[in-house]
């Protein structure tokens, strides 16, 4: 005992000494190695889709995990409510209208789309490239699927995934309503002829939807186990629980939830299966985990599609329920475990990493990111207080703190009404009432006139960018 106490004085007085020396020699601290970082992005899941979240028969040990040894965000928000402009958010930190990837137009890239993210827009990949980092994307892209569009000419070193939604593509001669309102068991992979990417080519078409959750984790786990010293970055995000729905064969017929909680119960399973990968490398202390999704659930596709919980409405929509999503944070060594009420985004990745990482930000271009790297470390009060929630290019609602005000409202998919202005806000009490069931705009004169002047600086500031979801060259 006495001689493992004297060699570890002896240890930690000998690093004592270095980092002294560090600073009288070079002025500097003694460099520590940047931390890995690992975004898990699902399509269309719902807010109360996992079980730390509150779903009652979605079995999700490996994200509740996360959530009890990391942070659970419970006012955590995607950049869009839909799939295209919402990735745009999150991989450039800046909102979608800036980079030209929303549209009144078209709300997504399909395969006959002509353009994707512009060359001009720096992502997160390029950003953490700077300090040497290797990237690799996998799974979903949807931000163009020609060649110079693709992940491998924006940054990632790697690419395997499907460029765009898992529905596209599809060869069947129905209508979508009658497809739609098939059973499970009538719904073939080999319905959509939609392409599986490695690199920049075509290894399989139509891509096996049956087991593609369980390669796009295998594929990041064997990613992790091939790292060496460098720092890395992985960018996973999964074609589902967007439909079709498909799952492997040790996941069907598992969860009492049905299909839909087959395909969630296996992302958790990758999940689980992604932090071991970390923990055997020794890699646990130095990588942050997060969890969330593109938008929220897509109601109209009643047992196959998932819950917004407390929510109102889903995808499509600009009420909480399409882009309040359900996030975690996990690194034993970097982060403090919490549970977080302020408001945090997707947009926030961009910054955040960038600062954890010690990457000066580009001072030529407007990011809408804040920094939640203190947040994270030490459980500081985020940053952020404002959230803009953007359907196209229109400014629908505003959050400010607690409150939300909607300028104009509008349904999705035949639900959740016609479009409406509102020349007096609706406003909701988000704390109080996440639903947004009670308007409490009479009320409230003062926080609708500081919401106002919120809009007005923004708009002053915003520089939008050429659509990039129209048709043309």
């Amino acid at each position: 005992m006495k001689i493992n106490n004297r060699f570890t004085l002896r240890f930690h007085f000998s690093i004592w000494l270095y980092a002294i020396s560090c600073t009288i020699l070079y002025g500097q601290e003694p460099q520590v190695k940047p931390p890995n970082f690992i975004i898990i992005f699902a399509d269309d899941l719902g807010y109360g889709d996992i079980g730390v979240f509150g779903n009652p028969s979605i079995k999700t040990p490996n994200l509740d995990a996360m959530a009890f040894e990391g942070q659970k965000w419970t006012n955590f928000y995607a950049a869009a409510s839909v799939c295209t402009p919402s990735r745009a958010g999150l991989l450039t930190g800046r909102l979608p209208v800036r980079s030209g990837m929303a549209s009144n137009g078209r709300r997504v890239l399909f395969p006959n789309s002509k353009n994707g993210l512009p060359a001009s827009e720096i992502t997160l990949a390029e950003q953490l490239k700077k300090a040497g980092y290797t990237t690799a994307a996998i799974g979903k892209w949807h931000l163009g699927h020609k060649e110079k569009f693709l992940p491998t000419n924006n940054g990632f070193d790697s690419y395997f995934g499907i460029p765009y939604s898992n529905d596209m593509d599809r060869v069947v001669k129905k209508s979508g309503k009658e497809y739609w309102n098939q059973p499970n068991d009538s719904i073939k992979t080999e319905h959509f002829n939609v392409p599986l990417l490695r690199g920049n080519k075509v290894v399989e078409r139509p891509a096996n939807q049956n087991n593609i959750t369980k390669r796009y984790s295998e594929e990041a786990v064997a990613f992790i186990e091939n790292q060496g010293e460098k720092p890395f970055f992985l960018y996973l995000a999964h074609n589902l629980p967007h439909i079709p729905l498909f799952a492997s064969e040790d996941f069907l017929g598992k969860s009492k939830r049905g299909l839909y909680g087959d395909v969630i119960e296996e992302i958790d399973h990758g999940v689980g299966n992604i932090i071991s990968a970390l923990k055997a490398k020794g890699l646990q202390d130095n990588t942050i985990v997060v969890f969330t999704s593109d938008n929220g659930p897509w109601l109209p596709f009643k047992d196959n599609a998932g819950s917004a919980g407390p929510l109102r409405a889903g995808k499509g929509t600009t009420w909480e329920g399409g882009m309040r999503e359900p996030t975690v944070f996990w690194g034993p060594g970097l982060i403090k475990t919490a549970v977080i009420s302020d408001i945090g985004s997707s947009l926030d990745f961009f910054t955040t990493f960038s600062a954890m990482a010690n990457i000066p930000t580009p001072k030529d271009v407007f990011l809408d990111g804040k920094d939640l790297s203190e947040t994270l470390r030490n459980g500081a009060p985020s940053p952020r207080n404002s959230i803009l929630y953007y359907r196209g290019t229109e400014l629908f609602a505003v959050r400010l703190g607690d409150f939300k005000a909607h300028y104009r409202t509008q349904g999705a998919y035949g639900q959740f009404g016609e479009r409406k202005e509102h020349e007096v806000p609706l406003l909701y009490n988000l704390v109080i009432d996440p639903g947004e069931h009670f308007n409490v705009a009479d009320a409230h004169p003062k926080v609708i006139e500081q919401i106002k002047t919120l809009v007005v600086q923004h708009t002053n500031l915003l520089v939008m960018g050429e659509d990039q979801l129209i048709d043309r060259e």
